[in-house]
């Protein structure tokens, strides 16, 4: 049986799919970056939203990627979580 790497590998090599994966990171990022936090402190959706004030509903829009956060929301589901954010603009060097 496959497992997702192998299918990933595999749609890689296909150029657009490449491109569309690539250009979609930073957002994943993001998401994968707020549902670690609130798990690692065993956090629910609903505790975030009482420490964010962001709606339970929104940080599940969030977190499955059907909506982006502005950078308002993020401040404050960090702050929510006891953290702070960095963005670092990285060279990219395939440019």
């Amino acid at each position: 049986m496959k497992t997702f790497n192998d299918v990933l590998n595999e749609q890689m090599q296909n150029n657009e799919f490449k491109k569309e994966y690539e250009d979609i990171q930073p957002g994943m990022n993001v998401i994968r970056a707020i549902v670690d936090a609130r798990t690692s402190q065993n956090l629910t959706q609903k505790e975030l939203d009482i420490r964010s004030g962001i709606t339970q509903a929104d940080i599940s829009c969030i977190e499955n990627g059907t909506r982006n956060p502005s950078l308002a929301m993020v401040k404050r589901i960090a702050k929510g979580v006891g953290m702070q954010v960095k963005i670092e603009f990285i060279y990219d060097s395939m440019k």
